[in-house]
């Protein structure tokens, strides 16, 4: 029986891959081991590539739709290997392995850590995080399998993306260093930066035998330390530009606010005696403050109604006191 039965092992004659799963990108052609069997049949199918390989090395790529006689056609190294193997059974093993041809649409990607780079504009670190899909397609099947395969018997699509999403780190950090862009500016500018980064996944990934195309960025997002950071810069603006709207240097503003949380400190004699010069002190520059000449922008402006407003604002944003804000809106109201 196990004579019989080898025998029909060699004699059943078609290597194909029936019915491809959809989340297998290469596998390899198992039904009889690793034996080709006699007078055996390739069939290629559509959107599919097969690859042989003798003894750890490729020796021939087919890349086209077809139906191959591996006894009688001239097929590249089948000569070669006819020479070790008597009746196709022998220690002299050939790996058949089909691969999807097809380009790959839609796949998602994500930075598995942050990507770090150096602001430019404000000269602090980044760590950003950022995600969005891409398609791909293999180009180079024997680079592919050299460089990716290797000993696997199979390679799914999942196992790939993981692949890709711990490679695109490298090449997005490179270019967020060399293209100049604060964190302001990245969500503005995605479209081009997926476009530079694309650039250079192409380069990285032919070596690898595959080509990324479509390469797109969805989403960024940025971690603690540099929200924090962030937000600071946010805060400091919105109160220069609140200083700049009522004709105040920010400088001075900065100083009031040190005046004003010495003038809050009553702890001991000497404190209060320091609270009450200070308070003093903040009165005298804050009418000083106000009483300044608006710079020439901001001089159309110069009128009543706008100064109230303009008033209003700066006790808003808490840069003068409910007595220096009634003190200051009682004058103005005293020149209609």
């Amino acid at each position: 029986m196990a004579i019989m039965d080898g025998i029909k092992r060699q004699l059943r004659s078609v290597i194909e891959w029936q019915n491809p799963e959809a989340d297998v990108l290469f596998t390899q052609w198992t039904e009889n081991g690793d034996e080709i069997k006699n007078a055996s049949k390739l069939i290629v199918g559509p959107g599919q590539g097969c690859i042989f390989v003798y003894e750890g090395q490729v020796k021939a790529v087919i890349e086209q739709q077809c139906m191959v006689d591996l006894r009688t056609d001239n097929v590249p190294f089948w000569t070669t290997i006819k020479k070790f193997m008597q009746f196709f059974v022998s220690e002299h093993k050939v790996g058949i392995y089909f691969y999807h041809k097809t380009k790959i649409l839609d796949q998602k990607w994500g930075t598995t850590s942050l990507i770090k780079y150096q602001d430019p504009k404000y000269q602090f670190p980044i760590g950003l995080k950022a995600y969005g899909n891409y398609s791909y397609q293999i180009e180079d099947a024997q680079a592919f399998f050299v460089n990716i395969v290797g000993s696997h018997n199979q390679v799914g699509i999942d196992e790939f993306r993981k692949i890709i999403s711990a490679r695109v780190i490298q090449p997005i950090s490179d270019y967020l260093a060399e293209c100049g862009y604060s964190y302001a500016d990245i969500d503005a500018n995605r479209e081009e930066i997926a476009r530079g980064i694309s650039i250079k996944l192409a380069i990285v990934f032919r070596k690898l035998g595959f080509n990324v195309s479509d390469f797109r960025i969805e989403g960024t997002d940025f971690d603690e330390d540099t929200l924090r950071r962030i937000n600071r810069i946010a805060d400091l603006t919105a109160e220069a530009q609140a200083a700049q709207a009522v004709g105040l240097d920010y400088a001075k503003v900065q100083q009031l606010d040190a005046m004003r949380e010495a003038a809050r400190n009553e702890s001991g004699a000497a404190g209060a005696g320091m609270g009450l010069g200070a308070g003093v002190a903040l009165g005298q520059n804050m009418a000083q403050g106000l009483t300044m000449d608006a710079p020439a922008a901001t001089a159309a402006a110069d009128d009543i109604t706008g100064k109230l407003l303009q008033l209003k604002k700066l006790f808003e944003a808490e840069l003068i006191s409910e007595a220096e804000y009634s003190a200051k809106k009682q004058e103005l109201l005293d020149r209609f």
